[in-house]
């Protein structure tokens, strides 16, 4: 995937990057990338991709905007109440990077949908609200090999790991249910979910280019509230019904 001199100008600054250079700016363009969902912590995955020049985004996001979404939810805006939530984010990604291609799915991932989703991408993004959702998805991801970046986050607290099929912890060893406590709508900050997303967009630019080293079997844990940084070893289940036999 040569570059064009539009391409090189737009992004000179970031291959200037030691170990990035042109070749990891040809595998960006060449890559696609599944991301689901994109509200306020995918949302700002998709938009720093898209603006550091990756070729393809798979989009997986259902629902109408409401007016709650909007203290986070970057690629929405006011005019667009009540309207498909997927229109609006691929406008705004298409506003920022017209060379971008994206592949709308005007869904939530779920057990039917979760193999088609990621056969379509190098990498998968899990930002998903629902424990369902990332389930779905983890089980996909471990079965076709694909690395997966599960970025989560909690009132003041962010979570991001880099799960790779046969080498790390995939997400069912490192939670192996769905949190008793867990509700649907929890304390957000739109701040943190961004902070979160912007990790989360690191991780995949690593994976896709080979440059530095991804979370690959480490779990990042920031207290924003704090600005306590933990990094947590994490270690495969034998007995993990998803990657076990992996």
């Amino acid at each position: 995937m040569n570059l064009t001199d539009a391409e090189r100008a737009i992004y000179e600054w970031q291959m200037w990057i030691p170990g990035f250079g042109e070749a990891g700016q040809e595998k960006l363009k060449g890559a696609s990338v599944l991301i689901s969902r994109c509200g306020g912590l995918g949302g700002v995955v998709a938009y720093e991709l898209a603006a550091a020049g990756i070729g393809k985004l798979v989009i997986a996001h259902a629902g109408n905007l409401k007016p709650s979404d909007l203290n986070r939810q970057i690629l929405q805006t006011h005019d667009h109440i009540g309207k498909p939530r997927i229109e609006s984010i691929v406008r705004r990604l298409k506003d920022l990077n017209p060379r971008l291609e994206v592949v709308a799915v005007a869904e939530n991932p779920s057990e039917t949908n979760a193999d088609r989703l990621v056969a379509q991408a190098d990498v998968v993004v899990d930002a998903a609200p629902l424990f369902e959702e990332r389930f779905a998805l983890n089980r996909a991801a471990v079965r076709q090999r694909k690395p997966m970046v599960e970025c989560a986050m909690h009132s003041m607290e962010l979570h991001v790991t880099t799960i790779i099929p046969g080498r790390t912890p995939c997400l069912q060893c490192i939670v192996p249910e769905k949190p008793a406590t867990w509700k649907r709508q929890f304390p957000v900050l739109g701040a943190v979910s961004g902070a979160a997303g912007c990790l989360g967009a690191v991780e995949v630019v690593k994976l896709l280019t080979g440059l530095g080293e991804p979370l690959a079997g480490v779990l990042l844990v920031m207290h924003l509230d704090t600005m306590r940084i933990r990094r947590l070893e994490l270690r495969r289940e034998p007995g993990c019904p998803v990657c076990a036999k992996l």
